[in-house]
């Protein structure tokens, strides 16, 4: 039973994606497609905030693209100095970002100076990838959504694709706030993960497309 999933590809220890692992088990075979992509920005305004870390009480990171934006900049720098733990905490974050973090750090009196360090953009690829499987492979009996942004660059293919069949396949959502997403759009939810690990996910696509083989 073929399921797609939206999302980047990455690679364990045995050299192969743990979603298409761990839904191989179970004798679903899972495509990858990604269709998210990301454009630093600012970059120079955050080297020079980081060249003075004296002036920050430290950082916060949410996302694994403010890590790799800090990292570009550091490497151009080689300031040492630590931080005051009296002092701002820097945010480098996304254009996409939720108040809840900010909100729990302002309640409680903790200052924080917000930057944005990267935006996201459909993956240049997306349209083709897609093209590519349903020619390839046909109407996939689930699609994952990972994120309201990627539920919003990629719906408008997928309805195209599909045409009379769309109703046919089953949806799936990552995280709550794509599960809202989705509702809006007028997307039927089957199932949404527990949580965002290919083993959650695994037994949430079973439960929806192999109910007989469920506890």
């Amino acid at each position: 039973m073929k399921v797609l999933l939206l999302k980047d590809a990455k690679d364990d220890d045995s050299g192969q994606d743990p979603y298409i692992q761990e839904l191989g088990l179970y004798g679903l075979e899972a495509t990858l497609i990604p269709v998210l992509s990301f454009e630093f920005l600012s970059l120079p305004s955050l080297s020079e905030k980081l060249s003075h870390p004296e002036g920050f009480g430290g950082l916060i990171f949410t996302s694994p693209r403010a890590v790799e934006a800090v990292k570009l900049c550091l490497e151009q720098d080689n300031k040492t100095e630590g931080p005051s733990s009296t002092l701002p905490l820097l945010f480098p974050c996304g254009t996409i970002k939720g108040d809840t973090l900010p909100k729990m750090l302002k309640d409680k009196g903790i200052p924080m100076e917000s930057m944005h360090v990267y935006q996201t953009v459909p993956h240049p690829g997306i349209q083709g990838n897609l093209e590519s499987f349903y020619e390839k492979q046909g109407i996939p009996a689930s699609i994952t959504f990972f994120s309201p942004s990627g539920l919003k660059y990629s719906l408008e293919y997928i309805q195209a694709l599909s045409g009379s069949s769309f109703d046919q396949i089953k949806f799936i959502a990552i995280g709550p706030s794509t599960t809202r997403a989705m509702a809006a759009k007028g997307l039927p939810v089957s199932c949404t993960a527990e949580s965002p690990t290919p083993q959650a996910l695994a037994a949430g696509i079973r439960k929806v497309l192999q109910p007989n083989s469920c506890c």
